[in-house]
């Protein structure tokens, strides 16, 4: 696996090859690109080799050297309960879906029960824009089977692997639950954008409570899926509906905490991550690079695409999710 800034020039040289490529960038780059055995998606924002940067005239290429084939397929959001049906014997699917949109509320909210879903690693991301051309520019995808942009529905690369290679894929969470002395939130029904929550078990106007408690927004809920944690990032506050809106769905019943405060987030990424990240995919979230101040700053090894939401297996939010390739032992 390699990871690369390329020019639009000499990442359209290694599609004419037959390169099988994830690609990251702007849309007036991505539209330039040949047909191939690639899926891309839209932001500006990276982690390169020299920290965090806005990046417009370069594309964030990750080439999957070990592949033995791939098939680029686009999904409508109807068609995303069939996500499973192109995994190939063995490989991985990296899937792109655009933020704001219908397949992004739907995954997020349903993606867990869709059949087959967890058979195969499935990594990838949410598609963003400058956060300036919000509500101005559309989030995009593109299918590098038919070279078509899309702002709607997901995107997916399958690829084949030799039995002599494994993946492995998790996400670098450098959130904690606080500690069991602190608050818990429940909530009685799953979803981006809620009311009412239940506070040690006592029901509260959620955004009401959020502003007199002085909660520190920029911290998310985490829960502990069996080990795992998994934040939910707050979004914004609407006083006058009583509105809390997420990056990503709460779910009714699970018990969440809000995270520990952080010292320096670059150092925690490099904390966390040690001596790995060097030839590794991974994707870090808008929010960390925002509210870590990454811009010029390294997160370990790790390089790639700053995005809107993070996929590993399903949505999640201010998270780092690394893939790597290896020998099987």
């Amino acid at each position: 696996m390699k990871n690369e800034m390329l020019t639009v020039a000499e990442a359209a040289a290694k599609i004419e090859a037959g390169a099988v490529m994830v690609i990251a960038g702007a849309e007036d780059l991505l539209r330039q690109l040949p047909k191939g055995k690639w899926i891309g998606g839209t932001t500006v924002y990276f982690v390169t080799n020299t920290g965090g940067a806005v990046v417009r005239d370069k594309l964030f290429c990750t080439s999957f050297d070990a592949a033995t084939d791939a098939t680029p397929r686009t999904l409508s959001v109807e068609e995303l309960p069939g996500i499973a049906q192109g995994y190939k014997p063995h490989g991985f699917t990296m899937i792109m879906i655009p933020a704001f949109s219908v397949a992004h509320s739907n995954f997020a909210v349903d993606g867990q029960t869709y059949d087959g879903l967890f058979d195969q690693p499935l990594a990838g991301w949410i598609t963003g824009v400058h956060l300036d051309e919000l509500g101005s520019s559309a989030p995009m995808i593109f299918d590098g089977q038919s070279g078509e942009g899309h702002d709607e529905g997901a995107v997916l690369l399958h690829v084949e692997l030799p039995a002599s290679v494994s993946v492995d894929l998790d996400i670098l969470n450098i959130f904690a639950q606080g500690e069991s002395k602190d608050r818990s939130f429940t909530f009685k029904e799953s979803g981006f954008t809620v009311k009412t929550a239940q506070v040690d078990g006592q029901d509260v106007a959620f955004a009401e409570y959020i502003v007199e408690n002085k909660i520190d927004t920029r911290l998310p809920l985490v829960a502990n899926y069996a080990g795992a944690l998994v934040n939910v990032s707050i979004q914004s506050l609407d006083m006058e509906s009583g509105e809390v809106k997420f990056y990503a769905p709460v779910v009714a019943g699970v018990e969440y905490r809000l995270a520990n405060a952080l010292g320096s987030y670059s150092q925690a990424f490099a904390d966390g991550a040690g001596d790995a990240g060097a030839g590794q995919y991974s994707c870090n979230c808008i929010l960390n690079y925002l509210y870590g101040e990454l811009e010029g700053q390294r997160t370990g090894n790790f390089t790639g695409p700053v995005t809107f939401g993070e996929i590993a297996y399903i949505l999640l939010n201010q998270t780092l999710v690394r893939m790597d390739i290896s020998d099987v032992a």
